[in-house]
């Protein structure tokens, strides 16, 4: 008889029965019983009033009856912690059975038993289950160490079982390696840096790719996700674990081959481009990603999102696959839509006829949706292809002569588009597209229409009665349609002034006096006062020749394909957004694509192994345990009067170290004339002596700061607005003079009324700036009275906890008139050492030393700038340049920097003559110091 029994309808009183057959001493009764009571829990009846006896029941060498009951106690455990704690006897002696089923069945039951109160007795079981002999006991281990991470993850550091895992990637079986990689992985993407917790050598990843034949798939997924972060040391060693995942792309798991894809996508990026390696590969990839499609239409969806990425980066690899791209009848709209954009990125010369005919055969569909989208394509289609854009436009064309509604507004729309990237080519069209007027209902078909008629007025005979036509219905129209509208009017007044003053005097009074649209009165003053004072300036402002329109709009920008193509198989690759952008608190760092050398990436170059540096201790900004709120964390609960407030001495520090200037060869021939020689020691200051409290004047000697003398000042901003702030307008930077540091404030009254009692306080923040006196502002400010303040600010560690953004500083200010809160960032170049200019060599090792997932990358804009006068302006703040090269006509400047805290920074500039865009790659062990060092590379060069 089958086990459906034990799902028929409940009786009354059975809670009675099965707990008297629970204390049976008949084995197969209780056996009964324990089935019925997991029958009912799982339809969802409470049973947990049964727990003391079926604990009772785990007395049992019978496997079955054994599982049951741990079945129910990974239930109700969470709800009867108390009870469950009885169990812990039964656990630990199971965890010592002879049988390794036994022991690995309590090993993974006290794993998912998710209360605090057991987690401390699971430690030593967990640890014996580690080390156990039998490889399925010692796998089962391995999950349930990432189990108990999720639970308390101080405890698993404590206790040492992740350096057990690491022993665990040299077992024999490749089912442990797989699920130690797994469980490392698990508690890696769990841990708030993200980083990795084990280092991939060329030892290790060996044993991974012998295990990776072996184990199960989503051991072997685990496997490659792993192989994925590593970065072999040369091409040799990329090839030679290409040919080793290679074979995982016949896999029947979809994942696995996603997976292995990754691998591949992120080493050929290491091989010799015209190689005949990577020929070989790119014909191994197409089959796989294929067969993908022939999946049901979910996996379809997930493969054909990662298609879109893969075909971005490498074309080539599907280029002679579009036929399997071709829309089926059946398919669901979301792979409709999908196929279509592949599609249109494999389109070439070779394959434009084959595209152009599924094309318009598309726009025929019942679907409205995929309809605008296949005439949307076609236009994208000319764009790209010119040879093909006049059978383009004659398709569009006999779209149009449908007369179906939305199939003809579309066609406008991306014929607007061609006109654009062909000028004076295919105007011949114009005629046929008026006679559609009427028919133009949706705003972007009425604005591409009118931009047409606009544009080509001079062609147009009736230019002025097709516009006059949209004027009528101006105030009604949507503000896209009004704005092309008002331009399409002046520029037809500039070819035609004669007859048209009436129609711009018109539509310039529409959109300047009846508009509520900011920008579209904003655009009516800027012409009217063009038309006004300069038609020639106007004409040449208005009537200027057009950039030619993109062939690729919608490319992913490269440094995020770049990103994304790292998590290929991942959700990151079907939403084309990196994890830090949909998963809530991600902190972990941007993955980039290996570089194939050294000169065309930012890694540094290979010194000598350099000894080891005696340097002082990194100390990491603080958090603090407290809530962080806003500014109404603990700036309401102080008392803002000058005569309360506290001063704090700073926290004593090493004096600053010395360091010969004289040996650096900046000019010379860069890093690369570094691989010789002795390695300088730098050695580690003495221990800092202690400060008398209140000593402000050796502030910047204590913290290692310079005199500042020329250094940057970023111009006043506003902090507070005085229509919000009941007059009171406040402009302020910060600023560093004389080693100490300062709030430079500019307090302004724009009330009718006196303000006085000013007190400022400062909430706790990354860096522990405090006041360092009370406001100086002792006269009462008048109405219209404007005074200079500058606020001396002072570093107590008392006050320091990490805030977000990292530089934020949240600030209070009181008057007679009420109390204002705002929050600012702090420039982080302001605690920026003088002693933050590293030696050559030490500056290559901490480069090496420090992991490659830290280095974070940016670009800067708009630098009009010599690379001397770069070194320059940055040397004033104490960015130091260790080392300049030449490589590849462009300049990169080695840069260094040290934060009063002992935080080291390393930076990559490169510079390229004449392009004012710059590349700046930062590194450094506390990787929360990145983006504000790029805001202060960004202030500095464009102060």
């Amino acid at each position: 008889m089958s086990d459906s029994k034990y799902f028929t309808t409940t009786k009354k009183g059975e809670i009675y029965e099965l707990k008297a057959d629970l204390n049976s001493d008949k084995k197969e009764k209780k056996k009964e019983a324990v089935k019925k009571v997991i029958a009912s829990m799982t339809i969802g009846k409470d049973v947990s009033s049964l727990f003391p006896d079926v604990v009772n029941c785990m007395q049992t060498d019978n496997l079955e009856l054994k599982k049951l009951v741990y079945l129910y106690l990974m239930n109700y455990a969470k709800s009867q912690p108390d009870m469950a704690i009885m169990a812990v006897n039964t656990f630990v002696k199971d965890c010592d059975d002879t049988n390794p089923l036994i022991r690995a069945l309590a090993v993974r039951t006290m794993g998912c038993i998710r209360v605090d109160k057991i987690t401390e007795y699971l430690c030593e079981p967990l640890r014996k289950c580690l080390k156990d002999e039998d490889p399925y006991v010692q796998k089962t281990a391995a999950v349930c160490v990432a189990k108990l991470f999720d639970i308390n993850p101080q405890l698993v550091e404590d206790q040492g079982f992740i350096d057990q895992l690491k022993d665990l990637l040299t077992a024999s079986n490749p089912m442990v390696v797989a699920n130690a990689v797994a469980a490392l992985s698990e508690i890696s993407e769990a841990s708030p840096t993200g980083s990795a917790l084990f280092d991939l050598n060329s030892q290790t990843i060996n044993k991974l790719l012998t295990a990776l034949n072996e184990c199960t798939e989503w051991g072997q997924i685990f496997i490659l996700d792993s192989l994925a972060n590593f970065t072999p040391k040369d091409e040799k060693e990329a090839q030679s674990i290409c040919e080793r995942v290679t074979p995982r792309l016949a896999h029947a798991n979809a994942a696995v081959v996603l997976s292995a894809v990754k691998v591949l996508m992120k080493f050929m990026e290491m091989m010799d481009p015209s190689g005949d390696y990577i020929d070989t590969l790119v014909k191994k990839l197409s089959p796989p990603l294929v067969t993908l499609l022939s999946a049901e239409p979910e996996v379809q969806y997930v493969a054909l999102r990662n298609i879109n990425l893969i075909v971005q980066k490498r074309a080539d690899i599907l280029k002679h696959e579009m036929k399997v791209f071709f829309v089926k009848y059946n398919d669901p709209i979301y792979v409709k839509l999908e196929k279509l954009d592949i599609m249109i990125r494999l389109a070439s010369q070779g394959n434009i006829a084959q595209v152009l005919a599924e094309l318009k055969e598309y726009a025929t569909e019942v679907d409205v949706d995929f309809v605008r989208k296949s005439v949307r394509a076609i236009g994208r289609c000319a764009i790209k292809v010119e040879q093909s854009a006049e059978r383009c436009v004659s398709t569009l064309l006999d779209l149009i002569q449908t007369k179906v509604n939305y199939v003809v507004q579309e066609a406008i729309v991306v014929i607007k588009d061609i006109f654009r990237k062909y000028p004076n080519k295919y105007e011949s069209i114009i005629a046929t597209l008026c006679e559609n007027l009427d028919t133009l209902d949706e705003p972007e078909a009425r604005a591409s229409m009118i931009w047409i008629i606009g544009e080509y007025a001079e062609r147009i005979d009736n230019a002025d009665e097709l516009l006059e036509s949209f004027v009528e219905g101006f105030q009604d129209e949507n503000s896209q349609v009004q704005l092309q509208l008002l331009t399409a009017v002046v520029k037809l007044f500039l070819k035609r002034p004669q007859n048209t003053q009436e129609l711009v005097q018109s539509v310039l009074t529409l959109s300047t006096q009846n508009s509520d649209n900011p920008d579209l009165r904003d655009r009516g003053y800027i012409y009217w006062r063009l038309l006004s004072t300069d038609p020639a300036a106007a004409k040449n402002v208005v009537l200027a020749e057009k950039p030619l329109i993109s062939e690729e709009t919608d490319l992913i920008e490269p440094t995020l394909l770049d990103e994304l193509i790292c998590y290929i198989g991942s959700l990151a690759s079907v939403y084309h957004k990196p994890p830090s952008a949909f998963v809530e608190g991600r902190t972990s760092t941007r993955r980039a694509l290996p570089q194939r050398s050294a000169g065309s990436g930012s890694a540094s170059p290979e010194p000598e192994p350099a000894s080891p540096q005696n340097q002082p201790e990194t100390t990491v900004i603080p958090t603090n345990q407290a809530p962080v709120n806003d500014l109404l964390g603990d700036l309401l609960n102080l008392d803002l009067g000058p005569s309360n407030q506290q001063f704090m001495s700073p926290v004593p520090q090493a004096p600053p170290q010395q360091q010969d200037s004289s040996s650096f060869d900046l000019l010379g021939g860069g890093l690369d004339s570094l691989l010789g020689g002795p390695v300088p020691q730098q050695s580690a200051p003495p221990p800092a002596a202690s400060a008398p409290a209140g000593n402000l004047g050796v502030l910047g000697d204590l913290f290692g700061v310079g005199s500042g003398a020329g250094q940057y000042v970023a111009p006043k901003e506003v902090w507070l607005e005085a229509p919000k702030c009941k007059g009171l307008e406040l402009k302020g930077t910060f600023a560093k003079r004389n080693n100490n540091y300062y709030m430079d404030m500019t307090f302004t009254n724009k009330a009718m009324q006196q303000m006085s009692g000013f007190a400022i306080q400062l909430n706790k923040n990354s860096f522990g700036l405090m006041p360092a006196h009370a406001l100086n502002i002792t006269s009462p400010l008048n109405a219209n009275q404007q005074i200079d303040v500058p606020l001396q600010l002072v570093i107590s560690a008392a006050h320091m906890q990490r805030m977000d953004p990292l530089m934020n500083l949240q600030v209070a200010i009181k008057n007679s008139i009420d109390v204002f809160y705002f929050s600012c960032l702090v420039p982080m170049y302001l605690f920026y050492a003088s002693e933050g200019n590293m030696d050559k060599r030490y500056f290559l090792q901490s480069w090496k030393d420090i992991p490659g997932q830290n280095e974070m990358a940016f670009v800067i804009n708009n630098i009009n700038m010599t690379t001397d006068e770069i070194q320059e302006k940055l040397a004033k703040s104490n960015v130091f340049t260790v080392a300049k090269r030449h490589v590849e006509g462009q300049d990169m400047l080695y840069q260094s920097m040290k934060l009063v805290n002992n935080v080291e920074i390393l930076a990559e500039l490169k510079v390229q003559p004449g392009n004012p865009t710059l590349n700046l790659a930062i590194k450094s062990k506390v990787v929360d110091v990145a983006a504000s060092v790029h805001h202060s590379y960004n202030l500095i060069m464009q102060g």
